[in-house]
């Protein structure tokens, strides 16, 4: 690891101060990503900005029509908590499928969402259920926040403050793990909204990060069941190929997942 300068930061005022006094400052949430790559010396940060004690970014709260998601909010903290597990368990499900204890006690929903690894479990959630992600800037749109691989819309600086989930009627989330990191090959989340739409968000498997599926989410509008899932083609060209998987098998695991999924909510 490079030599780095470590803040912890009491604010969302003072991080922001801090990050534009760095010559190369990145912000520290839960780690999981950035520490590794650190140690790897694949990145060397001037200044890490610690945001974790920021009591702007933690809490949990919400109702029936919306539930709110603080971004230093572990894992752990999602899984387990009684306001999502009540109004959307599909979520619950998610975040205690993250890693191991160690990593959903450490993790964090905004950190992840920040970094956008291809892997990544909430991505399919916030596009499943059309969160809006929240900064310290401006509110953003699920669907224009993700925009490739490791990137999203955020700005240099730009901080994820929360997320506001809308309450589906149902939802169901299921993931073929590699079994030995546990990140997503293919996770499904598919949503059915109060208004009736069906909305269906994968992570994992794009070559081009996390997506809706449109052709699931139509055919799923006209049967929700997992037989109408039967003539979905997902492209093996979209699809990532690395050794834990070829483009053919993510492809296949991506129409199993779904499948689930809807047999769940079902």
């Amino acid at each position: 690891m490079y030599e780095t300068h470590y803040h912890r930061a009491k604010d969302l005022a003072e991080a922001a101060k801090l990050f534009a006094e760095g010559s190369d400052s990145r912000y520290l949430s839960g780690g999981q990503t950035l520490l590794p790559t650190m140690k790897q010396r694949l990145a060397a940060p001037s200044d890490v900005i610690d945001l974790t004690l920021i009591p702007e970014l933690k809490g949990i709260t919400g109702g029936s029509e919306m539930v709110t998601i603080g971004a230093a909010t572990t894992h752990f903290e999602v899984a387990n908590s009684e306001v999502v597990k009540a109004n959307i368990p599909g979520l619950a499900e998610l975040a205690a499928t993250i890693g191991d204890p160690a990593v959903r006690h450490r993790g964090t929903m905004g950190g992840s969402l920040a970094n956008n690894d291809p892997a990544a479990d909430y991505p399919a959630a916030v596009l499943g259920l059309g969160a809006t992600i929240h900064t310290t800037k401006r509110t953003i749109a699920a669907e224009a926040y993700f925009t490739g691989l490791f990137t999203t819309a955020l700005e240099e600086g730009e901080i994820v403050t929360k997320v506001a989930f809308p309450v589906p009627a149902k939802s169901a989330y299921m993931k073929f793990r590699n079994p030995a990191s546990r990140y997503a090959m293919a996770g499904v989340f598919v949503a059915r909204m109060k208004d009736g739409k069906i909305r269906v968000g994968v992570t994992g498997a794009g070559n081009r990060g996390a997506y809706r599926s449109a052709s699931m989410e139509n055919a799923l509008w006209v049967s929700f069941s997992p037989d109408a899932l039967n003539g979905i083609e997902v492209d093996p060209a979209d699809m990532l190929s690395d050794l834990h998987g070829s483009a053919v098998y993510r492809a296949n695991l991506v129409k199993v997942m779904a499948k689930r999924a809807v047999a769940q909510i079902a």
